[in-house]
């Protein structure tokens, strides 16, 4: 592993793009200081340059060196970092930061992550990494070295763990760069965790201007067609349940209904569904929305809803 590890930081190094995997989904990572490495991140993915990345760093004085994080940020930070968290704030003047992280943006996002190897690799190179996730541009998120390889190719260097990441999803994003903190995203921290410690957080509603991932209305889709809130599935559907058992059912979420382990199962059971030689589309269980539910939602609607020519642009 520490082998592995140091290949991974070479690789780094030399302004090259590697796979490695987070509690929440494998990131696709770059030195963030470093341009020309940064827009192997948008070649790769076929990701659109308005859609900012996430920056990982290994703790909150990193974010200090290159951005200011606001005092109100502090309580939920020191409970959630290291963990599935992302908070969005201004970026200092002259931070060692490529443009294209923030999208031209004055603000960028920041993450400390919790997985060890993912810490192991940050402590090793000593610098923010950019990541988004390591898949294909609006495509299912990868959740196993061997997803990843099938979204972007063999030719990507997976910082490899065998067991899949532990949420499932992908990080809740929070805007502390406005008067009012502003959910961006849903994600493997819940709005009611939240909440006991920022109790007036706004919800974005309507989306003038991308200023973090996970925004595009197109999002996180497999290749086959979505039917949502289904009860049962149609001909050559696949029927993903969560809940009791159905005697349709192809896979279930979870039978005992817990929210956590349907999220970590979310993506992971997705990939394994995807497949045009056995259906034609995927019929998928009401989820219930509260808790990680609205994540989970959130990821589903995104996936179901059809590709917009802007997003496509």
């Amino acid at each position: 592993m520490i082998s592995d590890i140091k290949k991974a930081i070479d690789l780094l190094n030399t302004g090259d793009v590697i796979a490695f995997p987070t509690e929440t989904v494998y990131g696709l990572g770059a030195d963030a200081s470093n341009e020309q490495a940064v827009q192997k991140i948008f070649t790769t993915k076929k990701r659109p340059g308005f859609n900012p990345l996430i920056v990982h760093l290994l703790d909150l004085s990193w974010a200090d060196t290159i951005a200011y994080v606001p005092q109100e940020a502090l309580p939920l930070v020191n409970n959630y970092w290291p963990g599935p968290l992302t908070i969005v704030v201004p970026l200092k003047e002259g931070a060692p930061i490529a443009p294209s992280v923030t999208a031209g943006l004055s603000t960028i996002g920041l993450r400390v992550p919790r997985h060890p190897l993912c810490r192991e690799l940050l402590k090793g190179y000593g610098k923010p990494i950019a990541a988004p996730s390591a898949n294909a541009s609006n495509t299912l998120s990868c959740t196993t070295a061997a997803h990843v390889r099938r979204s972007l190719g063999q030719g990507i260097y997976v910082l490899e763990d065998p067991a899949s990441c532990e949420c499932g999803l992908e990080s809740t994003i929070i805007d502390f760069s406005t008067s009012i903190p502003t959910l961006l995203r849903y994600g493997a921290l819940s709005l009611e965790a939240i909440q006991d410690y920022i109790p007036s957080i706004k919800l974005s509603t309507t989306v003038e201007k991308i200023k973090s991932p996970g925004q595009l209305k197109h999002h996180y889709a497999p290749t086959l067609p979505i039917r949502l809130n289904a009860e049962y599935p149609l001909e050559k559907e696949a029927f993903l349940n969560f809940g009791a058992p159905h005697p349709k059912e192809t896979l279930n979420l979870s039978r005992e209904g817990n929210l956590e382990k349907a999220g970590s199962n979310l993506f992971k059971m997705l990939h394994v569904l995807d497949d045009p030689n056995q259906f034609y589309a995927i019929a998928i269980a009401p989820i219930p929305n509260s808790g990680i539910g609205k994540a989970i939602n959130d990821r589903l609607i995104r996936a179901a809803t059809p590709k917009s020519l802007e997003e496509s642009s």
